[in-house]
């Protein structure tokens, strides 16, 4: 197939009806055909759609997190006093990590991957630090661990920022690293080398960035250097204000908080994703709006660790752009993002209908499409919308499902997101390949043979 036609197609004027949508061989778009007639081979079902819209960004994983998940809701003991909190799940990460072989990364990203594009995300953006072997030293290949994930999306078909973590100190003030952080250990030369190493992995479905890890792991000094090397227009993303000590911690060593003082460095602008930044002042909320930088939410993982609630409405009035990420995959959907964006919202302000403007009031309509631009600038990629030159990243909702009977086009996004937890995604196609069909990964009987075969070892450490 190089064409599908879509009875309504969520194009960037909004819902269009009898749209077709062609792609060239190397999987962008290339002619988008208004007010088109169902040809008589069309027919088939696999040839048309009645409703189609961009595939979602996911701007912000770690994949290796996914075998982790479930694993850590027990209450702690002892050292901790029962009081757990996102440090004590750090604690357990680190251990787990030092685990993970090359094969077994690669395993993991594939199922997760394989889950991601099931619900409706085509792309990631993969916040990668596990760099190094188990004893701390470099594989023979340096880059081996992030060729292993860049192998997993191109075997189950997802688009992918690579974005390599520069991980140097245990804290403000430029700490050493714990003996546990050891897989993670890099410095800016290191890191170049790295993203040198996988230049040639670069194409239409992969990009190559970088992140520094926060500002606790890399100091501005080094962040000034490491942008200054990178190759323009690629990605840049940080970890940044996710938890209150963070902030507090920010304050005692430099007499600024951690958005206050990535920003006064003036290195920040549309490269830049800022994940969580969940602990803001209205200055920084401005600051974030102004610089043109993405505020990277993770809904799931930021309620699963307890780390609070990001300003939504002030930034949203301020301009503000912002995607979303699975993070720690505690969920995989995208649905689920959005929808505990919004709730968190309502349970935080006590009222309804929060992620809205005057000229868009629909919640689901204004909350997809704005992760849906948000999550395309963060990657680096041309994503997130039906238009010539974009890639043709589709998702297909599942016409025969009763939430979507007799449904009008305005009503689409409100109910795919607002209404049950079933998996509307019926058929979704990257770059023009079609991955899922009938809601399932086409490789997902091995994909998930391969995943058991990595967990049972995992888990009988």
């Amino acid at each position: 197939m190089t064409s599908l036609y879509a009875h309504h197609a969520l194009l960037p004027q909004g819902w269009t009806s009898n749209v077709r949508l062609h792609w060239d061989e190397n999987g962008d778009l290339s002619q988008i055909e208004l007010d088109a007639a169902l040809q008589a081979h069309e027919h088939e079902y696999e040839q048309q759609a009645q409703w189609v819209l961009p595939g979602m960004s996911n701007l912000h994983s770690h994949a290796f997190q996914r075998a982790m998940a479930g694993m850590t809701e027990m209450a702690s003991e002892g050292k901790y006093n029962g009081k757990d909190s996102f440090w004590t799940w750090r604690d357990l990460m680190y251990r787990y990590a030092l685990h993970i072989t090359p094969e077994q990364i690669q395993a993991i990203a594939a199922q997760l991957y394989a889950e991601c594009l099931r619900h409706g995300y085509t792309s990631v953006c993969e916040f990668h630090y596990l760099h190094r072997n188990q004893d701390g030293d470099f594989y023979a290949r340096p880059a081996e661990m992030a060729e292993r994930v860049i192998a997993a999306a191109a075997q189950t078909g997802m688009g992918i920022s690579m974005l390599p973590v520069l991980y140097s100190y245990a804290d403000f003030g430029e700490l050493a690293l714990r003996h546990d952080q050891r897989r993670f250990s890099s410095n800016v030369a290191e890191i170049m080398q790295l993203i040198e190493a996988l230049e040639g992995k670069r194409s239409a479905q992969v990009e190559v960035g970088v992140a520094p890890h926060s500002l606790r792991a890399a100091s501005i000094s080094q962040i000034r250097e490491l942008v200054a090397a990178l190759p323009a227009e690629r990605p840049i993303h940080i970890h940044i204000a996710e938890q209150q000590k963070e902030v507090d911690a920010c304050i005692a060593y430099a007499g600024k908080r951690p958005v206050e003082l990535l920003l006064d460095s003036g290195l920040v602008d549309q490269r830049w994703c800022l994940v969580h930044a969940t602990h803001l002042n209205k200055v920084e909320v401005q600051g974030i709006a102004a610089s043109g930088a993405v505020a990277g939410i993770c809904t799931t993982t930021e309620g699963n660790l307890g780390d609070g609630f990001f300003d939504l409405p002030d930034y949203i009035a301020a301009g503000g752009r912002f995607g979303i990420g699975s993070d720690s995959h505690v969920s995989q959907s995208p649905v689920e993002e959005l929808r505990w964006l919004e709730y968190g919202q309502r349970l935080r302000l006590q009222g309804r209908n929060i992620a809205s403007l005057p000229a868009q009031r629909k919640v689901g309509d204004f909350l997809y499409q704005a992760a849906l631009q948000g999550g395309a600038q963060a990657s680096g990629r041309k994503l997130g919308q039906l238009t010539v030159g974009y890639r043709a990243d589709m998702v297909v909702l599942d016409e025969d499902h009763p939430n979507l009977a007799g449904i009008h086009s305005a009503d689409v996004l409100n109910t795919w997101i607002f209404a049950g937890n079933d998996n509307l995604v019926r058929d979704v196609y990257v770059g023009g390949r079609q991955v899922v069909a009938n809601g399932r990964h086409g490789q997902q009987t091995e994909i998930q043979a391969a995943y058991k075969n990595c967990m049972e070892k995992l888990r009988s450490l």
